[in-house]
């Protein structure tokens, strides 16, 4: 029997007496050790999940445990279990990277000392910035400060919302790489995030839009089980482009992607040389057409 640190089973919120509905039926399970990723947009209902799993909101229906206590019965044993890092740094910014660590381990009965060897690796990059006040650091390391305070009671399941969002692409990589160390201490890991690349770090992604779920799968399975066909195109002239794709036919859709356009249809109904014999006869400079794989963010396009 699998055991499961966080089981979410039909969770309905909504605001503004009904007319906003943030969760529509989450139903989902983690494994015990396991790095799951929520992967949506900002107003997908992310935010409002973690504050229902870490006992910080009241769900309108359904049910939520977390290492098999109940969120709303339990919730004093689940505060104690959990570390959790809120999207927006929450952590006290006139108290230095000292301050900030003695006081979250005071509120848990613990020290810095207890749990050295769980934040090690975070601690060793913050210690020569240890007298700075929170709010003078740069955003990688009062993600690595929030990191540590959450981690520092030795919790067995960690929530981080967006934990990466605003930060340079360096410390990006140093806290994933965190977050894999974390795993190997058979920490489970709940982590949103609307960076699309990250969903391939995670054991299993679900994707959410609307307060929905929209699929649940590893990310290579998900790739696996795209359906159509990719090009990417591009010109010189790429609103035309866009445009011009858009009303073709065989085209089931085309948006932008960095440099170039993704344009899909149905296996056996858009090839090359098609797409290469519409636009032929109009005035495009620089015209180029790949068949391409796709990635995690045409999946999630193409779901939606």
């Amino acid at each position: 029997m699998t055991m499961y640190s966080i089981h979410v089973e039909q969770v309905i919120k909504n605001y503004e007496k009904g007319k906003v509905k943030a969760l529509d039926g989450i139903t989902f399970d983690v494994s015990k050790g396991e790095l799951f990723g929520l992967i949506g947009p900002d107003g997908a209902g992310k935010t409002t999940l973690f504050r229902i799993l870490t006992t910080l909101l009241l769900a309108d229906s359904g049910k939520a445990t977390v290492e098999q206590f109940d969120v709303v019965d339990d919730y004093k044993q689940i505060r104690k279990l959990i570390g959790y890092m809120p999207g927006k740094f929450s952590l006290y910014h006139d108290l230095s990277v000292e301050e900030n660590l003695e006081f979250f381990a005071t509120l848990f009965h613990t020290s810095l000392r207890d749990n050295y060897d769980l934040v090690k690796d975070i601690y060793v990059q913050l210690e020569p910035f240890r007298k700075r006040r929170a709010g003078k650091l740069s955003g990688g390391m009062k993600q690595k400060l929030a990191l540590c305070c959450a981690l520092i009671h030795r919790p067995t399941v960690l929530f981080l919302d967006e934990p990466t969002t605003g930060v340079d692409p360096v410390s990006r990589k140093e806290f994933w790489e965190m977050l894999k160390r974390l795993q190997d201490q058979n920490i489970t890991i709940l982590v949103s995030t609307p960076y699309m690349d990250e969903a391939n770090l995670c054991d299993r992604i679900a994707f959410i839009q609307s307060g929905r779920i929209l699929t649940i799968d590893t990310p290579q399975q998900i790739i696996s089980n795209y359906q159509q066909t990719l090009f990417a195109v591009r010109s010189e002239n790429m609103f035309a482009l866009l445009h011009d794709l858009r009303n073709f036919g065989p085209v089931n859709s085309c948006f932008g992607f960095g440099d170039s356009l993704h344009v899909t249809g149905n296996p056996g109904e858009l090839n090359e040389h098609l797409l290469d014999q519409y636009l032929a006869d109009k005035p495009y400079t620089g015209l180029e057409i790949k068949k391409i794989t796709p990635g995690i963010e045409d999946c999630f396009m193409a779901y939606m």
